[in-house]
């Protein structure tokens, strides 16, 4: 089964195609990333399997027209690996936000759109962009089955006490106001390979899970079932992020909407696209970009670097006590996986709780697998790359079979 996996993110799209013959027997044919969406420079990176690969940089100002690259690599003479898109038998969407319409990946249909559709007050930077990449995918393959698979399902495992707010209860029966979490697919596979990798038993272990990209959350992880997870009712909750703010004072919101008198949308607007590392920092959202500028004596990006090393080592330190201890810590996503200064200035400040780093481990470590832990640590700690889209080929196969 030829299966395109679609994979929007707040300011990326990823895309893998898959040959799934089984669970274990899959190939993959192509893979690549668009990045920097909405940034005034972006970029495509384009790997076809036994072809030259290419990358191009130009304007890509929102996901439709990264859409279009997306598809237009697939099929091109030179570098593409389908003779036409008739070729794909299902398509799988990463979808962040499916509140309590659903507990597990299903097949698209109008019903479902609608739901996605009305998550979009949840996940206002990424269900819009999951909905564009549905709809693109409708105009190329009017009558190829779509799987959605839900980032949020992975969170459903938390107790009351952990997903409720204290605000009045009928926010939550009648609104649906709740802590969703977001990441899920990633936090799911990387705790459960993590385990594998540094031999733990997923049934009876205590993990820590790192997604750190442009959109950042960290999971705690107990006999493989989420107990907890920092990102919320939005992915805006939680730690700083690339344009998100994270944590704040609910009081600032109404208070600097009074001083600059703005709207709800545009408050929504500058939490989800102003803030975070681009707002503090000043330089962008880009934390590579972020790293030059305070490496070049920027001051406000060496304050948002700092801030970002603070929340992370915080929400460790709090699931370290949560779970009552920690096995493993599990790093991934685009910094997690790329940025050995990142993970370095947390782990270094993670000693309390039986953290040691082997230091030339971590600073080789790059975006592959690897145990970045010294040999005496108490606690493992290791780089796992997420393979989202590989559980999201696996669930739109099952699915489309049955």
């Amino acid at each position: 089964m030829i299966i395109l996996v679609i994979n929007c993110g707040s300011s990326s799209i990823k895309y893998q195609l898959f040959d799934m013959k089984s669970a274990t027997d899959y190939e993959v044919k192509a893979k690549g990333l668009v990045e920097k969406i909405g940034l005034p420079e972006g970029n495509i990176t384009h790997k076809p399997k036994g072809k030259a690969s290419f990358e191009k940089a130009l304007p890509i100002p929102d996901h439709k027209l990264g859409m279009k690259l997306v598809m237009d690599a697939l099929v091109d003479p030179e570098h593409g690996v389908l003779k036409s898109f008739d070729d794909v038998d299902a398509v799988g969407h990463r979808i962040v936000q499916g509140a309590d319409f659903f507990d597990g990946s299903c097949l698209v249909n109008d019903d479902v759109l609608k739901k996605i559709e009305i998550c979009c007050d949840f996940a206002p930077l990424h269900n819009p962009a999951h909905l564009l990449g549905i709809h693109a995918i409708t105009q190329v393959l009017p009558k190829t089955p779509q799987v959605v698979v839900f980032d949020t399902a992975f969170h459903q495992t938390m107790p009351d006490y952990a997903y409720m707010y204290a605000l009045p209860y009928d926010y939550y029966t009648d609104y649906h106001v709740r802590r969703y979490g977001a990441h899920g697919t990633s936090h799911q596979y990387v705790s459960r390979r993590g385990a594998e990798f540094v031999g733990l038993d997923i049934n009876n272990s205590k993990i820590i899970t790192c997604h750190i990209g442009n959109g950042s959350s960290v999971t705690a992880v107990k006999n493989g079932k989420c107990i907890d997870t920092s990102m919320g009712f939005t992915p805006l909750e939680g730690m700083i992020m690339g344009t998100r703010c994270g944590n704040v004072d609910c009081n600032v919101i109404p208070y600097m909407m009074k001083k600059k008198n703005i709207s709800p949308d545009e408050m929504t607007a500058i939490m989800n696209k102003k803030s975070g590392l681009i707002g503090l920092g000043g330089v962008s959202s880009d934390m590579r970009e972020t790293e030059e500028a305070a490496a070049n004596g920027d001051a406000r990006a060496r304050l948002a670097i700092n801030k970002l090393t603070y929340d992370i080592v915080k929400l460790i330190g709090a699931y370290s006590v949560v779970l009552d201890g920690v096995d493993l810590i599990v790093w991934t996503a685009g910094i997690g996986e790329h940025n050995h200064k990142v993970r370095r200035r947390v782990c270094e400040k993670l000693g309390s709780i039986g953290v040691k780093l082997d230091f030339a481990a971590n600073e080789k470590a790059f975006g592959e697998e690897a145990l970045i832990s010294a040999p005496d640590s108490k606690v493992k700690v290791a780089l796992i790359p997420t393979e989202e889209e590989l559980m999201i080929a696996l669930d739109t196969m099952n699915i489309v079979a049955k």
